[in-house]
């Protein structure tokens, strides 16, 4: 898009615009003030007229320019024939460059209208995805003429970079970045009218990331070993299947004892708290199975009152994952000499442990904070034996190894909360079972 700019160096004004898909800066020998402003502008504004007409002659306007003699052939006449050869037939014009916002202009205004639906963290990821690749690619071209071949060609330079502990960009890395770049370009295209450059254009196929869930033995290790003020921690993260956000953002006021939930309305991320959680579907009430009550009313007999997070540092602060991450995990897992994980597998071990011991996968989905069951089935699809149960019994009686006919404190607590119609239902089975009759 054509633009009258000043220079850093001498405050001069020069003319920035695109001319047969070239990018040219015309000196002037004017300041930058208001009056100088507006002639110039002006004259920019005959300029991108005379381009779209194709009227413009480019060593008429700027006599002494370098660029004079690379346009010197005559600009195509309205409706893309040039004047006749020599030998009395017409030529094909040139293709004009579009008259579009470069990449990098065009770019602000993209994300600055996306900001409103995108959480803090996301738009700073996509801030320093753009500036890292994006910008240095494209910055100074008209999205109208970036082409397929220039996007399959950034993505072939993307594949040569090397990535975070590993020698190359990982295919779901590269996707994300060509995802951001998709989704400005298609957005321009529309806006614009100019050819979608994606058309076509198919995301890399990577392998499906590792889901390492603990085990149970592993999991009593940990929490044996870990500090002792990390200990109920450790122990919400393995048994509510919390994002890390979730968790560290988590307040006491919504740890609900008497209906024995915790509701997710907050998250902590990046030294910041948002009032929004992931997704719509991350803004749930978790039920508190027996080892998380237990945990969380010894943590909240050990609180400091002056705090309102329910897990904080020495200091009193919200866990922060990073300083978390290096300095407690890590050397625990070293320490009790366990593979090395990212403490995200706390909730694929409860994903897991739950569809293990039978749970309903939808129930799980809720608890978990998926609109669906989609991601269960996809993700954690080996670890689902059956389909049986849907009220969280069966998770609790394999965490304390009790099974699920065994009379003991908190089954009999369970029981007491279940719905008349499900109790019932649960007594007929049990009749039937004792008298011979179908199980």
């Amino acid at each position: 898009m054509a633009k009258v700019r000043a220079r850093k160096d001498n405050g001069l004004l020069f003319l920035d615009f695109y001319y047969r898909g070239v990018r040219c800066r015309e000196q002037t020998a004017l300041p930058d003030t208001a009056e100088n402003r507006r002639r110039v502008q002006s004259l920019m504004s005959r300029i991108s007229k005379e381009i779209k007409q194709g009227l413009f002659d480019y060593a008429a306007t700027f006599p002494g320019s370098p660029k004079a003699a690379q346009f010197a052939a005559p600009a195509p006449a309205v409706g893309g024939i040039l004047p006749a050869s020599p030998g009395g037939n017409p030529l094909p014009a040139a293709p004009a460059g579009p008259d579009t916002p470069i990449f990098s202009d065009f770019s602000v205004t993209w994300r600055k209208e996306m900001a409103p639906q995108w959480r803090r963290q996301h738009r700073d990821s996509v801030d320093a995805t753009f500036d890292a690749h994006l910008l240095s690619e494209f910055g100074d071209r008209p999205v109208g003429s970036i082409t397929k071949a220039d996007v399959l060609t950034f993505r072939a330079k993307l594949a040569k970079l090397p990535g975070r502990g590993s020698a190359q960009l990982s295919a779901p890395t590269i996707n994300k970045t060509m995802g951001l770049l998709r989704q400005c370009l298609t957005e321009a295209s529309e806006r614009f009218g100019t050819p979608d450059p994606f058309k076509g254009v198919k995301r890399l196929k990577g392998r499906r990331a590792d889901v390492k869930p603990f085990s149970l033995e592993e999991i009593e290790r940990i929490r044996a070993s870990i500090r002792p003020d990390y200990r109920h921690y450790m122990t919400c993260r393995f048994f509510t299947g919390m994002r890390t956000g979730e968790i560290n953002g988590l307040k006491w006021k919504y740890v609900d004892f008497e209906n024995e939930v915790i509701q997710i309305r907050e998250v902590f991320s990046g030294g910041e708290v948002e009032e929004n959680a992931k997704t719509e579907g991350s803004i749930r009430d978790i039920p508190m199975l027996p080892m998380v009550k237990d945990a969380l009313k010894q943590h909240w007999a050990e609180r400091d009152p002056e705090t309102e997070y329910v897990f904080t540092t020495r200091g009193g602060n919200p866990i922060d994952a990073h300083n978390f991450a290096n300095r407690i995990w890590y050397p625990l897992l070293r320490f009790l000499d366990l593979e090395k994980r990212r403490p995200y597998q706390t909730r694929h071990t409860t994903a897991t442990l739950m569809l293990a011991s039978g749970e309903n996968p939808e129930w799980i989905a809720r608890l978990m904070g998926h609109t669906n069951t989609q991601m269960l089935f996809t993700v954690y699809s080996r670890f689902v034996p059956n389909l049986t149960r849907k009220d969280g019994l069966a998770f609790s009686g394999l965490i304390h190894g009790a099974p699920m006919n065994k009379q003991d404190d908190w089954a009999e607590q369970a029981l007491t909360r279940l719905p008349p119609d499900r109790l019932r239902e649960l007594v007929a089975r049990v009749l039937e079972t004792n008298q011979g009759g179908p199980a």
